[in-house]
């Protein structure tokens, strides 16, 4: 089973029940916290090799993110929270993602241990690829040329991807995105990601403050570790009735005092019911920063000029690249 044969994606949590059709595959090994540019060098070095034979091609990744579980106290912020990630994965061609738990007990497998009891009993691998940092087992004993040795050794192929640079010559990395969402630098994350970073939450009560100043919202829950700067962004809506432009305040509300973050979404020419649906959110661009007025009036007459320039914004809108068009639902 080839990506080009593939009729449907596997998500596997449990090495016991890995499935028939992905053994024998490529597999792509690797966090891919945000499955950007530099991820995706990886996972299409493996799709590459997997292109016009039967070798299945999927990802191996794992939950929750190892410094997370080695520093519980400060936890890492996810860019695609599990279920985005899987989708993501979905999204980029392959066949597959098995999603191993990650404790301290999987970090402490010696490295041979998991090339044979998981790459070779289990998995049945033909091809590994991962990125150039990629270290696994005990004490991070498997580096890079370890695993070229093992697959010299056991007779399976080895791909090691160098690191993806962008236009500056930087490496990307998902660290770098986080910076950026947390200096509001829309621009850059989203050229670092190669799609526009989005969220999903569910649409919560709020106190119904929008209505009265004629821009009802919906409210959104973000996670408290988010480190995205509060502020007015231009946004494009998934809904349950379709794709809706939009502007979006993140922040505390400062003109009204309310002291609790919040992301409100304010859908253009949308009229209905969005309590209990669950929005996903695709930033495009940052307008300003979060600002205290002295009036609603003056709030109002802010809130009309935001509107306008995320209108203008989202209308001059370009797709980053194929992954991104098909994440926002765009004719190919």
């Amino acid at each position: 089973m080839s990506p080009s044969q593939s009729s449907s994606f596997l998500h596997v949590e449990d090495l016991d029940a890995f499935p028939e059709d992905l053994k024998g595959g490529i597999v792509a090994i690797g966090n891919f916290d945000g499955v950007h540019r530099g991820h995706r060098a990886v996972l299409d070095a493996a799709l590459g090799l997997g292109r016009g034979t039967h070798h299945p091609v999927f990802a191996m990744s794992f939950e929750p993110h190892p410094r997370t579980v080695f520093n519980p106290s400060r936890p890492v912020y996810r860019l695609t929270p599990p279920p985005l990630k899987v989708e993501m994965l979905k999204v980029c061609g392959l066949d597959g993602a098995l999603i191993l738990p990650f404790t301290k007990d999987f970090a402490g497998i010696e490295a041979n241990a998991f090339v044979q009891n998981i790459l070779i009993d289990t998995l049945g691998i033909s091809h590994a690829v991962t990125g150039y940092d990629f270290h696994f087992g005990k004490a991070r004993q498997g580096t890079p040329d370890y695993l070229r040795t093992a697959g010299a050794e056991h007779g399976f192929g080895v791909t090691i991807v160098q690191r993806e640079e962008d236009e500056g010559a930087e490496v990307i990395s998902s660290t770098r995105i986080r910076d950026s969402l947390a200096e509001g630098d829309i621009a850059q994350a989203n050229a670092l990601l190669g799609y526009r970073w989005f969220f999903e939450a569910r649409v919560e009560h709020g106190d119904k403050r929008g209505r009265d100043l004629g821009y009802p919202t919906a409210n959104l829950h973000m996670s408290s570790d988010c480190p995205l700067l509060q502020g007015i962004y231009a946004v494009k809506i998934k809904t349950e009735n379709g794709w809706f432009d939009g502007v979006a305040s993140y922040g505390r509300r400062p003109t009204f005092d309310s002291g609790a973050v919040v992301f409100e979404v304010f859908l253009f020419d949308f009229t209905g019911d969005l309590y209990g649906q669950s929005l996903r959110v695709h930033l495009v661009s940052h307008l300003r920063g979060e600002e205290k007025f002295e009036s609603a009036e003056a709030l109002i007459a802010q809130m009309d000029r935001d509107s306008e320039e995320a209108r203008a914004a989202l209308g001059s809108m370009q797709p980053l690249s194929e992954i991104d068009m098909k994440l926002l639902d765009l004719a190919l």
